[in-house]
């Protein structure tokens, strides 16, 4: 009968990884699409990211409920405890990553019906292939338990955050030097914030990955490379 009940638990389990790996895919694709809209002025395919989006709730909703069943019935401990709660929240980062997915495609049809600065748009496509990369490379990090690959991932967040920070100051010049690129930019601007923050809930799976490992997250605090943003005389 032990061996019956352990049996069961392993499956729920893989079922439960098997959906997040599913939930990551589609929250990467969300992404990549989202930036492609901008960059092509494609509307159509930002309406489709819109759409998408029920998809990825609809995968976090049975993350919650695998999680509940798992924790209802079987009781985990120790590691396998450990793993089921992270879920949850590995989950969570990646519907508002897709979130901001949607958001950023939103904006995206608003901005393809006038004139952006080219520079500042490719500004935008420069932080979302970073910050893409790395949810690429954290959602490996999660399928393979590699904490290394996720150590790097969560690293990687300064120079996000820099990227993020340059990019806001060469915005807010285009709107001082012509007030005829503030609605544009002012898009722009909050696009660049919703990148950067879908990069902070990447660095929060990478933490959640060494989680589930060994028990405990990265010992150093987080690098961070946007602090420059909110000191005196910043422009």
């Amino acid at each position: 009968m032990a061996d019956h009940i352990l049996k069961r638990f392993d499956e729920d389990l893989e079922k439960l990884n098997a959906t997040i790996n599913e939930m990551g895919g589609l929250t990467e694709s969300q992404f990549a699409k989202a930036l492609d809209a901008v960059r092509e002025r494609d509307t159509g395919l930002a309406e489709q990211v819109i759409a998408t989006d029920a998809r990825v709730d609809a995968l976090d909703m049975q993350v919650q409920q695998q999680t509940v069943h798992l924790l209802a019935l079987r009781q985990p401990m120790a590691v396998d405890l450990r793993v089921v709660l992270s879920s949850i929240k590995i989950a969570a980062a990646l519907e508002r990553i897709a979130d901001y997915a949607k958001n950023t495609a939103k904006r995206s049809i608003v901005l393809a019906q006038g004139n952006a600065p080219a520079s500042a748009v490719s500004g935008i496509d420069r932080l979302g292939r970073l910050v893409r990369t790395a949810l690429k490379d954290v959602l490996d990090a999660f399928a393979e338990e590699d904490v290394e690959k996720a150590h790097d991932v969560w690293q990687r967040d300064e120079e996000i955050d820099q990227v993020y920070t340059g990019l806001f100051r060469e915005l807010l010049t285009y709107m001082m030097e012509d007030p005829r690129n503030i609605t544009a930019c002012t898009h722009l601007l909050f696009m660049a914030k919703n990148i950067e923050r879908a990069g902070d809930h990447v660095t929060n799976i990478a933490e959640l990955v060494s989680f589930r490992k060994t028990g405990t997250t990265f010992a150093e605090a987080r690098p961070k490379g946007s602090g420059a943003l909110y000191t005196t005389g910043a422009t």
